[in-house]
């Protein structure tokens, strides 16, 4: 048996087929959507994320992969590492670069060690915790990989990682008959202030529309384009994709699109870009050119609602933070990552810090369960 362990610059040099079979379902970890990012330049030379995607083969036939990059800095990853590298710089020594397994830009969970059989994902694993001291990086980090790749890493001796996002729900077995089934589990003043919500959005003469794949234009997304640059511009920052990749994402994976399009007057005002499967509905991107009260949560969260309860679709993701998604019906959710620090000094300080944080975010979920916007059992 001769194993063979990769880096690989682009997946140009791997097929779709090959990629897609051991990536799964997922839409984010399709070939053509990491690709798409490669071939737009939303990574890739200058823009900080540069990939080395992690390859293992047996027999010239390919048995395991990651998607891995080298990280010149630590912005588009939803997992705050940025005193980490204040600590290494005050102590004159280099944070960056850093190696990311993770989907640029996605707070998503999903499987990060992707293997034909489950027998290769201990190799991965193993393999994926020797490369950063080899490659001469500060660390590794595995942004939110599913339970069987933490169980894998955490072997290997990874740091592993809580936080805290919000989550939706559909009703067991079924699903919720319509919104209102949903709005009538909830307590009495968190369903007033959802419908009044509502009803403000409908009083300001607003109309909303879901375009699903194919029946989205192009002048559909170059809207929403601009949406999504002016979101990023009223918080003083870059946006880290662009129309070309929209577009793309549109003409390659529409059977995984949503587009929630506002409309006032007969024209557009706002868009949310939502990207779904058969078991998950994910809130990706936002934006206005008007400000409307309430349209946020209507475009963003009720309109998905709407669609997951229509498609029972079990779970809605509306990404990353967000304690306001609480009132609205989405509950507290752990996430995970794993850390693997190459110098022992900072290993076992960040270590101890996680051990804190845990904590901290143990009893933070406690408290938000308490919060939480159903009514009671009884």
């Amino acid at each position: 048996m001769t194993l063979e362990a990769h880096l690989i610059a682009s997946l140009a040099d791997i097929s779709g087929k090959e990629w897609n079979a051991l990536a799964g379902p997922q839409p984010f970890l399709q070939h053509s959507f990491l690709f798409g990012l490669e071939q737009t330049g939303c990574v890739g030379e200058g823009t900080g994320w540069n990939p080395q995607y992690l390859v293992i083969k047996e027999e010239g036939d390919i048995k395991a992969a990651a998607p891995l990059y080298a990280k010149e800095h630590s912005y588009g990853e939803f997992v705050f590492d940025w005193a980490w590298a204040r600590a290494y710089e005050q102590h004159g020594e280099s944070y960056y670069p850093k190696l990311l397994c993770a989907i640029p830009f996605s707070p998503i969970s999903g499987p990060r060690l992707l293997v034909q059989e489950e027998s290769w994902r201990p190799v991965i694993a193993e393999t994926l915790m020797t490369l950063a001291p080899r490659l001469g990086c500060s660390s590794l980090h595995v942004l939110f990989p599913e339970e069987n790749d933490r169980e894998a890493l955490a072997k290997q001796g990874a740091l592993m990682r809580q936080g805290v996002q919000f989550h939706w729900y559909n009703a067991e077995n079924e699903g919720y008959a319509d919104f209102e089934a949903f709005l009538a589990t909830l307590s009495h003043d968190k369903r007033k202030k959802i419908r009044q919500e509502r009803r403000k959005v409908r009083e300001a003469g607003v109309t909303m529309k879901r375009l699903r794949g194919e029946e989205i234009s192009e002048g559909d997304w170059l809207f929403f384009a601009r949406c999504y640059r002016n979101t990023y511009r009223q918080h003083g920052s870059q946006p880290y994709l662009n129309s070309a990749f929209f577009l793309h994402l549109g003409a390659t994976l529409p059977q995984h699109i949503l587009l929630v399009l506002a409309f006032r007057d007969g024209q557009p005002i706002a868009a949310a870009l939502d990207i779904y499967d058969q078991a998950c509905l994910w809130g990706r991107h936002w934006g206005a050119i008007e400000h409307v009260p309430g349209l946020h949560f209507e475009a963003c969260y009720y309109q998905g609602i709407e669609f997951c309860i229509e498609q029972k679709i079990a779970l809605f993701e509306g990404g990353a933070q967000g304690e306001h998604k609480l009132a609205r019906g989405f509950m507290p959710t752990t996430i995970w990552s794993a850390h693997q620090i190459a110098d022992p000094r900072f290993a076992e300080a960040i270590g101890h810090f996680l051990e804190r944080e845990g904590q901290g975010i143990a009893h933070y979920v406690s408290e938000l369960e308490e919060h939480a916007p159903f009514r009671s059992a009884d």
